[in-house]
């Protein structure tokens, strides 16, 4: 990770998006669930229940969805502050608005107290309304602090979390850029090194191929890349193992149709291949064949990498069972449970299939 990635990591701000309707919804049904929990603590009788009910919701939701448009306008500057700053400007936001909300619902009471008394007045509706002030005041002080206090542990806690996850995948992504460099690397430098004095031409191309595929390697982990330019990364590679190889390896494509425009994280199918390779083809004594096959389904695409097994019964090693973690990692941060891989293994064959989503272009 560079310095860069690793401030703009630690700055970014452990609140949720007030201003987003996921969150205001959220909000919303959390505060319905506490009016049901203050009612059912405060009636002992049915009868009074959902009128006692109604009068709680209303506060809460209203109280609720203030916050959340207070929270929203100060959002870009809540974001700029150290987390100790962010949580107590929060935090007095919420009291100022439960001050707020809680006064304006007791005056309103207040003067609407002599409407609907005296001949001719509106229907009683008084009982809506709080008839102890600073009671009031102070309890809906008391409660919205301990919920404010909880609700921003929470949030703390959570975005820990995920920054855990985030900084371990991270970890294991370059783990898995890592992984390109030693076995690999050694192989095509050999076979640079003998086509120098065979095929001089061949030799600088094998070269330019993996200044490429080094380039890939080393690039930013954390960007998506558009799927068209992952297909010629994985083409680098294979021509690269071509020239080690030579026809011991057949790779054969079957990706008419597939959406370039697509992102896809980089370094997705390159690992299959070289899984591939190296765990069915290169142990066979004769020519071994890959099949790299892909399509498009509504806005999902699935791509499968599948190779004969060699004679021996097939033993994942270690790399390869990290290579696959790292990619399920992988997509799943990227597009979360709607990406999936997975492996099926048969007599003759080992298969390695992956699903993601794309949008359409319009």
């Amino acid at each position: 990770m560079t310095d860069s990635d690793s401030d703009d990591f630690q700055n970014r701000s452990y609140l949720p998006d007030f201003c987003s309707s996921t969150t205001v919804l959220g909000m919303v049904l959390i505060a319905e669930l506490a009016a049901i929990a203050l009612t059912l603590g405060r009636q002992t009788n049915w009868a009074y229940f959902f009128g006692d009910l109604a009068k709680t919701s209303l506060l809460l939701i209203w109280t609720s969805l203030s916050i959340a448009a207070v929270l929203c306008i100060f959002r870009s500057k809540i974001s700029r502050l150290s987390v100790f700053q962010a949580s107590t400007l929060t935090f007095a936001a919420i009291l100022v608005v439960i001050i707020g909300v809680s006064e304006a619902v007791y005056w309103l009471g207040y003067f609407y107290d002599p409407l609907v008394t005296g001949p001719g007045a509106m229907p009683d509706l008084t009982s809506w309304f709080p008839k102890r002030h600073w009671y009031f005041l102070t309890s809906n002080i008391v409660l919205g602090s301990i919920m404010a206090g909880l609700a921003l542990r929470y949030f703390y806690v959570s975005d820990q979390w995920h920054r855990n996850v985030e900084n371990e995948t991270r970890t294991r992504i370059h783990a898995l850029q890592a992984r390109i460099r030693p076995h690999f690397l050694f192989n095509s430098m050999n076979t640079i090194a003998a086509l120098t004095r065979t095929n001089p031409k061949a030799a600088e191309a094998a070269v330019e191929d993996l200044a490429d595929l080094f380039r890939a390697s080393l690039a930013d982990s954390k960007k998506m890349i558009r799927l068209e330019q992952e297909l010629e990364i994985t083409r680098v590679y294979q021509r690269m193992e071509q020239q080690r190889l030579g026809d011991r390896l057949v790779v054969e494509w079957c990706i008419d149709g597939l959406p370039m425009h697509a992102r896809i994280p980089s370094l997705t199918l390159q690992p299959l291949l070289e899984n591939a390779i190296y765990h069915g083809v290169e142990p066979l004594e004769e020519a071994g064949t890959v099949e790299i096959d892909g399509h498009c389904k509504a806005d999902m695409i699935y791509l499968s990498v599948r190779n004969l097994l060699p004679i021996t019964k097939y033993q994942p090693g270690p790399g390869n069972q990290i290579a696959l973690d790292n990619i399920r990692e992988r997509l799943s941060l990227a597009f979360g449970s709607r990406a999936r891989l997975s492996r099926a293994i048969d007599q003759t064959h080992y298969q390695v299939s992956i699903a993601f989503p794309f949008e359409k272009q319009v």
